[in-house]
């Protein structure tokens, strides 16, 4: 039986839940697809997944990074795992626009992972999903390629800088105990 978001809204309504309660808070809301107009609506595509949440950009060091990104995703990708980038320019990294920065994410490196909009993740100004895992991790990134892990239910669980390779063993190891928990 299929029901329609409407039937559901209106049943949450009478039962006083709200969609925040369904959602975790860093999944709740939109975000825009990289050089796109489409958004995606984070706790549809996202809810229930272990996650690896990056800020990227498309001219720094770690760059490279992209590849072992999407191999890590390759992988997990199938057990409810999921690497999600966002490009930013708070380090003076990702230059240009956003046609540049799909252009290094999607042909220089293949990636397949979900890569939002450029937006900012550090400050007043970061976008939801970064002002959240702040909050909950009570650390910003100090860089690009900053990376968190966040759990099924919406929880950050561990936080590696950049340096941490994304396929390193004590990454991996941790992304396995959260998509086959004991």
């Amino acid at each position: 039986m299929k029901i329609s978001i409407q039937v559901l809204l209106g049943f949450l309504s009478l039962t006083g839940t709200s969609l925040a309660a369904i959602c975790p808070d860093i999944l709740n809301g939109f975000q825009r697809k990289l050089n796109s107009t489409e958004t995606v609506n984070l706790c549809e595509a996202f809810k229930g997944k272990t996650l690896l949440v990056v800020n990227t950009a498309s001219q720094c060091g770690y760059t490279p990074q992209f590849e072992q990104l999407e191999a890590l995703h390759q992988k997990y990708k199938d057990d409810g795992f999921s690497v999600i980038g966002f490009p930013s320019n708070d380090f003076n990294q990702d230059r240009g626009n956003e046609e540049r920065s799909a252009k290094v994410c999607y042909l220089d490196y293949g990636v397949t992972f979900p890569m939002m909009a450029r937006s900012a993740v550090k400050g007043s100004g970061a976008n939801p999903v970064f002002a959240e895992i702040s909050k909950q991790a009570g650390v910003e990134p100090r860089w690009n390629f900053y990376k968190y892990l966040i759990n099924a239910k919406g929880e950050v669980v561990a936080t590696f800088p950049s340096s941490v390779a994304p396929v390193s063993s004590k990454l991996t190891a941790l992304v396995e105990s959260q998509i086959n928990p004991k």
